[in-house]
């Protein structure tokens, strides 16, 4: 079974079960512990917690590394995602229960902070990874984006040839639409799958986000033609609307396709900060304390 489709539920939940009896586990200890001074790092169970958690860490920072260099012998590939999904979720739990809810303005609290960062961006790592591939190519079917930009460019030829023989403002509109359509831009525009396109429409520029704005000049300019004219018109706006689906499709792929790229860019970078900010936490607390 497919990695995206399976890791959830790899080896019957083992991952899962593992991670809910560490967190159970972790919490009855916190429950019933009867610390001679208000719970935190310092105390023997926060100690215990704690290194349990730095190696945590340490071993899902490799279990990440070890999910993207997947060797014969180690176990599959699902199951390092498995277990990289719910322990991390587990060491949640861990880590908090370790502060002993004492936060402030130090490098400990920051390695926790920096630790929710790394486990919320993976969750939502796991999400993308797990629903964007089957989404892109749903949107796309068997074609590829550069195929889909080739039929934006054979209907784009279609409707200038059928606007030859249409009204001067039809045609003036078409040229327009087509030639100021936007597509992709800067990162933020991708990530938000922004629509940038305008067209010229009685002198004015105006927005065409979608190609809405054209598109409804042609739909009122039907009420207006008959005959062959209107004819004509009603084949070019819908292959007008086939272009604006096609671009929909590319501006979704291109959005989802940023938005994996933008969580690697934190994801990994974060994780890295993580790891430095856990040495000098253990450093602070073996020299100062």
């Amino acid at each position: 079974m497919a990695m995206h489709t399976s890791f959830l539920t790899h080896a019957k939940g083992r991952y899962l079960w593992i991670a809910v009896l560490v967190a159970i586990l972790s919490s009855l200890a916190f429950i019933f512990d009867e610390p001679t001074e208000p719970p935190n790092g310092g105390t023997p169970l926060g100690y215990t917690l704690g290194t349990i958690g730095a190696i945590m860490i340490l071993w899902l920072a490799y279990l990440g590394r070890r999910k993207r260099n997947f060797v014969k012998g180690w176990g599959t590939t699902v199951g390092w995602v498995s277990a990289h999904v719910y322990l991390g979720c587990a060491l949640l739990v861990i880590a908090t229960l370790h502060t002993g809810f004492q936060f402030g303005w130090n490098i400990h609290t920051l390695a926790y902070v920096l630790m929710v960062c790394v486990i919320l961006s993976g969750i939502f790592g796991v999400v993308a990874y797990r629903t964007y591939p089957g989404a892109r190519n749903e949107l796309k079917k068997t074609k590829s984006l550069d195929d889909i930009f080739l039929q934006v460019e054979e209907v784009d030829a279609q409707l200038l040839r059928m606007a030859s023989d249409a009204p001067e403002d039809i045609r003036n509109i078409l040229n327009s639409a087509i030639e100021r359509t936007v597509v992709g831009g800067g990162f933020l525009d991708q990530v938000r799958a922004r629509d940038n396109s305008v067209v010229e429409l009685n002198g004015r520029v105006e927005s065409n986000k979608q190609q809405q704005r054209a598109l409804d000049y042609l739909l009122g300019r039907a009420r207006e033609l008959q005959g062959d004219q209107l004819k004509l018109l009603h084949d070019i706006i819908r292959i007008f609307n086939t272009r604006k689906r096609l671009l929909s499709i590319i501006r979704d792929d291109i959005r989802m396709h940023a938005v994996t790229s933008v969580w690697l860019l934190f994801h990994i970078p974060i994780t890295f900060a993580l790891i430095a900010s856990l040495i000098a936490h253990v450093f602070a607390v073996f020299v100062y304390w």
